[in-house]
C-alpha cells in the first residue's frame, strides 16, 4: 500500500493560503533538507484544477529552484477538476476520470513511491476526512499572517490525529507530521 502525503506551510495562526507572502526571511537549510526528503519518497502528485493551473504556467519555464522543478515537471501528475477537460499541455499530467476517492483508493493499492498531494487546500481536506490521507506535514513559520485561507474551517468533523513526527528548525519553523489516529 503506497502511503499518501501532503504538505503545507502554515502561519501560526492557520493559514496555508499563499505563503510566500510571509515565509520569505524564515525558510532555512533544515526546512529545505525535509522538503528534499519529502520529494524523494514521492513518484505521483495529485493536483486540483486551481494548482495545476499556476503551477503548469510556472514550473515548466521557471528558472529558480531548479531543484523542485527538475522533480515536478516529470512527475506523474494526476489532476482533480470539474471543469478541465480533454488532454492536459504540462508534462506527465492528466486528468482524474471518476469520483476522487475512489481513483485515490486505487492508486494507493498501486505500487510505487508515495503519493504526493500539491498546491490543493480543497484536495488534502478532502482526502484528509474520507480517511486517504497518510500523513499531513504542517510547516509552521513563526508568524501570524492575519489573513488568507485556513486548512479547517469551523464544522469540520472531529478528526483525531497522530504526531508522527516533529522538529524545530534554526529559524523557529516547525516540521509536524501528523496521521490519522487509529480507533
Amino acid at each position: 500500500m503506497r502511503n499518501v502525503t501532503a504538505g503545507l506551510f502554515s502561519s501560526v495562526d492557520g493559514v496555508v493560503e499563499d505563503p510566500f507572502r510571509w515565509q520569505f526571511d524564515s525558510f532555512d537549510e533544515e526546512l529545505g533538507a525535509g522538503m528534499g526528503q519529502m520529494m524523494g519518497r514521492i513518484d505521483t502528485g495529485l493536483l486540483g484544477r486551481v494548482g495545476y493551473q499556476q503551477w503548469a504556467d510556472y514550473w515548466p519555464r521557471a528558472d529558480t529552484d531548479a531543484d523542485f522543478g527538475g522533480f515536478i515537471n516529470p512527475l506523474p501528475k494526476y489532476v482533480a477538476s470539474r471543469t478541465l477537460a480533454g488532454n492536459l499541455e504540462w508534462q506527465n499530467s492528466r486528468l482524474i476520470e471518476g469520483p476522487l476517492e475512489g481513483f485515490f483508493a486505487d492508486l494507493k493499492k498501486g505500487d510505487g513511491g508515495d503519493i504526493g498531494v500539491f498546491s490543493s487546500i480543497s484536495l488534502v481536506r478532502q482526502l484528509l476526512f474520507a480517511g486517504l490521507l497518510d500523513n499531513l506535514m504542517l510547516i509552521v513559520h513563526p508568524v501570524i499572517a492575519g489573513s488568507g485561507r485556513r486548512l479547517f474551517n469551523d464544522g469540520d468533523p472531529l478528526t483525531r490525529l497522530e504526531l508522527q513526527s516533529s522538529e524545530q528548525t534554526s529559524k523557529g519553523n516547525m516540521i509536524l507530521s501528523y496521521g490519522l489516529r487509529e480507533g
